[in-house]
């Protein structure tokens, strides 16, 4: 016998009732590339606070110096040597803004008092009275402005350069890139002492040497996504329509790069500002009274012993400098990289 309740009904397979308003929905809103590139950026914490940190350096570089009643060249033989005193936390005497130097034999004195200073000096003075606080941040503004301008101008070449390579192949593409076996075989080092032998010491022949042979890098990566994208759909379709060498290459490919370029520019900054400062450092930089992160550094170091904070302060600058340009840097990579998406 055959059991009622186990006999199945055509009932139970009628299709349960679904609003159709509600059985697709979307769970996330549309976003551009650029807007989920700015979300991963926004979850990598140390990529956030790097950028907060760059971004006040920065406004500072062209705010401190004005906000202090020194300027950055004055020279106050009288008040050579300060060390850093902040009004307000010179009593404080755990923090080392209170004015006090160590001597030789280890005792301590308040440097302002013996020498009947009556002013504040909140980064100290350097050997000729000059207000390291003032010093600082043109420092950082001039080496800040000789890094972004040699990323730039590095940028701009490479790209250009590696583009055409990349998109026209052949004899002139090894041509082109037998050309920059040749620069990379260079030295950076002998370039920029035959600039500073044929141009006076400055701003521009260090921008100068530093673009010579900094572009090569950013060439051969554009030429490698150039190489990769010219076989592809988009490119083949604007060809059919007729568009020329140069809009496929400057409207089509470039676009396709950005995320590449931008955190190939982003690390090259960093390594700018390091080698202006190493030329500053060893005198093939900036001259006095010009002032940047690297010749403090070299005017610090000759009183290290005695005044450690002459370079202490300039030195940690460079490699705050540095660090959170790198996280940023990093925070982009992973972020406009296709590969790390969720």
């Amino acid at each position: 016998m055959i059991n009622k309740e186990k006999i199945i009904s055509k009932d139970m397979f009628a299709p349960v009732h679904i609003d159709p308003s509600k059985s697709e929905k979307i769970a996330k809103p549309s976003m551009s590339a650029w807007q989920d590139a700015w979300l991963r950026v926004r979850k990598n914490k140390a990529a956030v606070i790097s950028m907060v940190i760059l971004a006040i350096l920065i406004i500072m570089a062209f705010v401190g110096p004005l906000i202090t009643p020194y300027d950055y060249s004055d020279q106050t033989t009288k008040h050579n040597n300060l060390p850093p005193r902040i009004q307000g936390l010179e009593n404080i005497h755990w923090l080392p803004f209170d004015g006090t130097l160590t001597k030789r034999d280890g005792s301590e004195y308040n440097a302002y008092e013996v020498r009947k200073v009556d002013n504040y000096y909140w980064f100290g003075t350097d050997s000729l009275g000059r207000d390291l606080f003032a010093r600082v941040w043109k420092g950082t503004q001039v080496s800040l402005f000789i890094a972004f301008m040699a990323a730039l101008i590095d940028m701009l070449i490479g790209v250009s350069y590696g583009a055409i390579s990349g998109y026209l192949g052949g004899k002139v593409d090894s041509s082109m890139q037998r050309i920059i076996e040749v620069i990379v075989g260079i030295p950076n080092l002998i370039v920029v002492v035959l600039m500073t032998l044929v141009l006076n010491p400055g701003i521009f022949p260090i921008i100068l040497a530093l673009t010579i042979t900094g572009w090569t890098s950013m060439a051969r990566v554009v030429r490698g996504q150039v190489l990769k994208y010219k076989g592809q759909e988009f490119v083949m379709a604007a060809k059919t329509l007729g568009a020329s060498d140069g809009s496929i290459i400057f409207k089509h490919m470039i676009p396709n790069m950005f995320g590449v370029i931008i955190i190939n520019t982003m690390f090259s900054i960093p390594s700018a500002i390091f080698f202006e400062a190493f030329l500053s450092f060893i005198g093939l930089g900036l001259q006095e009274p010009a002032a940047s992160l690297g010749t403090l550094v070299n005017d610090g170091f000759k009183g290290m012993i005695a005044f450690p904070y002459q370079m202490i302060i300039p030195s940690l600058m460079i490699a705050l400098i540095m660090v959170c340009f790198n996280m940023v840097a990093d925070g982009l990579r992973d972020a406009l990289d296709p590969k790390m998406r969720d």
